[in-house]
């Protein structure tokens, strides 16, 4: 699995105008999953996200994770994410999961955060979805678990 995070100031997601899912200071992450990936990947990918250090203590140093600051975390599946971009000038994806698969991962994910964590918060799988955030710093990491 992959994951784009961004530390925001706050966020909010989309779908025909209604928000779905918002939090405010904490992980904007958009998820790819790929053919390859399992529920021991998701496990993985969560436990980097929730103690991942990146944001900053009393001194500014990057030295907080998510738990320790109590922020919300906002998950986004985003299948672009597992594209493959080595050739050409267009993405291709056969490298991304199948929708049955991204769509059980993803869930999976959510899930699992949600049994950890408070607060989390979701875009909707497969929607046109709209991001708006607040990114803080800019901090932006490619984690893979």
């Amino acid at each position: 699995m992959k994951a784009l995070i961004q530390r925001v100031r706050q966020a909010h997601v989309e779908v025909a105008g209604e928000v779905v899912g918002a939090i405010d200071q904490g992980l904007l992450v958009l998820v790819g999953v790929e053919p390859q990936d399992s529920e021991a990947s998701a496990a993985k990918l969560l436990h980097k996200l929730l103690n991942y250090r990146v944001f900053s203590d009393s001194d500014g140093k990057m030295n907080l994770s998510l738990t320790e600051v109590a922020g919300g975390l906002l998950l986004v599946s985003q299948f672009t994410l597992a594209a493959d971009t080595r050739k050409g000038l267009r993405p291709g994806f056969s490298t991304a999961a199948p929708p049955a698969q991204g769509e059980a991962l993803f869930d999976h994910l959510v899930g699992l955060a949600r049994q950890q964590h408070d607060p989390v918060a979701t875009g909707r799988f497969g929607a046109d979805m709209q991001v708006h955030l607040i990114n803080d710093g800019p901090v932006t990491f490619l984690l893979e678990s």
